[in-house]
């Protein structure tokens, strides 16, 4: 049986955000299907596991509750293959400023190039969204500060709790290097 058009919305979300969030919204309104495609970029040094990441944003999107056919599965191959792959004819990509539109602007040629039927479409990140990236959602909260207007709820306490592990190895690892 069909999905009809399907699209994927790639990336790490290495936490899922706010704005990772709206633009799953917003693509899922455009296509048939939505595969949230969570990267195993291991190369970016992800504080959280692939299965841990593909299970917050299952959670959030999950909790989107708008009827859409959206689907999270993690991949490890070029975004190309895994396009094609699970029948995909467009990807989507959120942009947050200009800054984003070079980078984004190659990419989608060199995915063009590797396939022509696969089309890139671009989502501006909504207002209150544009600011948002998970970097700085993990520099933030790492210092303490507050993400609840970054992140999900579900989302702030798997970060508290991550942050609260490593601060716990970090003074581990300072009493055992004073003892010696």
């Amino acid at each position: 049986m069909s999905k009809g058009r399907i699209g994927v919305y790639p990336g790490t979300f290495d936490p899922i955000t706010n704005g990772h969030l709206d633009i799953i919204q917003r693509a899922s309104r455009l296509v048939d299907h939505l595969v949230v495609g969570v990267a195993r970029n291991a190369g970016k040094g992800p504080l959280f596991s692939t299965d841990e990441r593909v299970s917050m944003v299952r959670e959030d999107v999950a909790a989107l509750n708008n009827g859409a056919s959206i689907e999270v599965r993690a991949f490890d191959t070029l975004l190309m293959h895994f396009a094609v792959d699970i029948g995909a004819t467009v990807i989507i990509r959120g942009l947050r400023a200009v800054s984003d539109f070079e980078y984004e602007f190659q990419m989608a040629g060199m995915n063009a190039r590797l396939n022509p039927k696969v089309d890139t479409m671009f989502l501006m990140a909504s207002e209150r969204h544009q600011f948002i990236s998970s970097r700085f959602v993990k520099e933030i909260g790492r210092l303490g500060g507050d993400i609840a207007h970054f992140v999900s709820p579900r989302v702030a306490v798997h970060l508290s709790e991550r942050f609260a592990l490593e601060k716990s190895k970090g003074d581990e690892a300072k009493r055992v290097q004073t003892l010696k």
